[in-house]
């Protein structure tokens, strides 16, 4: 999830550890490449099939995901994280301001300060804490994304400060550039939070909220481990554009993933997107998409390949049939991802 950003604690528990002055120094990423294929055929301009959302966009092509590389360090209450990424998936296609063609970008770079077990503080440019999935392969499950994920934000610079009640209870409060900005000159324009919830041993639970020159975006995502090998993940938002009030989108995405071995699993992804009357980024104003996704990954070792179906149905004709530009409400297409993390 984009949960909590990338959590250090987790970066610390990485492959690879260099020792100095007692401390370590940990390194940890990953490498993707996919293959796509529109089954009606149809590629743009950009070569691009009918699907819009992020990543594994290119059409009948072996085509790049990213390089990503992480590296971490804590010395007692401080630590940093720098996570840069090489490529497509980590460079323009993960900004939304973005279209220049660069293949460089910086996701993570900020640094914290545990000043108690509970409180600590954060500052810098962070994965967004809004919604479930993230750009990292190795995060998602499914190789290609939601509607939700490629709508809402990807980044947010600033400062955040966090709060552990307990056990069960966790509340984030941050001031925040603009989304996906390294520098915001209309200056810091945006208030976020985040209520964490832990109910039971397995289930976690998000409601994010952002608000700023943007709009406003409020956000649910949870997830419950129901046993150790079928996990239900859930995520519902809905954004009002600052700029047009009839703007923005809502919808929500179920997520349900079985595991039948260490080395093989399915997942299906449903969701249902709308956007409101002005619009804002994928469908016609005040026209909806519902999608479905099935995925498997097929694991060896640090090497995951992903096979996946999708099919995605519109509330009109947005997608095209084939390369004459007729029209339709239905799109599918098939993709098979390698994603390999160290």
């Amino acid at each position: 999830m984009k949960k909590i950003f990338i959590s250090a604690a987790v970066l610390l528990s990485t492959v690879f550890v260099a020792k100095s002055q007692d401390e370590s120094l940990t390194i940890s990423g990953s490498v993707d490449a996919y293959y796509k294929y529109d089954f009606a055929g149809y590629k743009d301009a950009d070569g691009l099939g009918n699907i819009p959302t992020s990543f594994a966009n290119e059409q009948n092509s072996v085509s790049l995901g990213m390089v990503n590389v992480i590296v971490g360090k804590t010395v007692g209450k401080a630590s940093f994280v720098g996570d840069v990424s090489f490529g497509p998936r980590g460079g323009y296609q993960s900004l939304l301001n973005g279209g220049d063609g660069n293949s460089f970008h910086i996701q993570n770079l900020y640094m914290s300060y545990a000043f108690t077990e509970k409180f600590s503080m954060t500052a810098g440019f962070m994965g967004t804490f809004v919604g479930y999935e993230i750009i990292s392969p190795t995060g998602n499950f499914n190789y290609s994304t939601s509607y939700l994920f490629s709508a809402g934000p990807f980044q947010n610079a600033g400062i955040k400060a966090e709060y552990a009640f307990s056990d069960k209870v966790g509340l984030m409060v941050g001031l925040f550039n603009d989304w996906n900005a390294y520098q915001d000159f209309d200056g810091v324009s945006d208030f976020g939070a985040q209520l964490s919830l832990s109910p039971v041993a397995g289930w976690d639970a998000y409601i994010n909220f952002l608000t700023g020159s943007t709009g406003t975006i409020v956000d649910l995502t949870t997830a419950y481990q129901v046993t150790d090998a079928f996990k239900v993940g859930l995520n519902a938002a809905d954004f009002s554009d600052a700029a047009d009030g009839d703007g923005g989108y809502s919808g929500g995405a179920l997520y349900l993933q079985y595991g039948f071995s260490d080395a093989f699993a399915l997942g299906a992804r449903g969701e249902y997107y709308t956007e409101k009357e002005a619009g804002w980024a994928f469908v016609p104003g005040g026209e909806s998409v519902v999608g479905f996704t099935l995925s498997a990954n097929v694991k060896a070792g640090p090497l995951t390949m992903i096979p996946e179906f999708r099919l995605d149905n519109g509330s009109t004709e947005m997608f095209m049939k084939s390369m004459d530009m007729d029209p339709t409400k239905s799109a599918s297409q098939f993709s098979l991802a390698l994603v390999y993390a160290f």
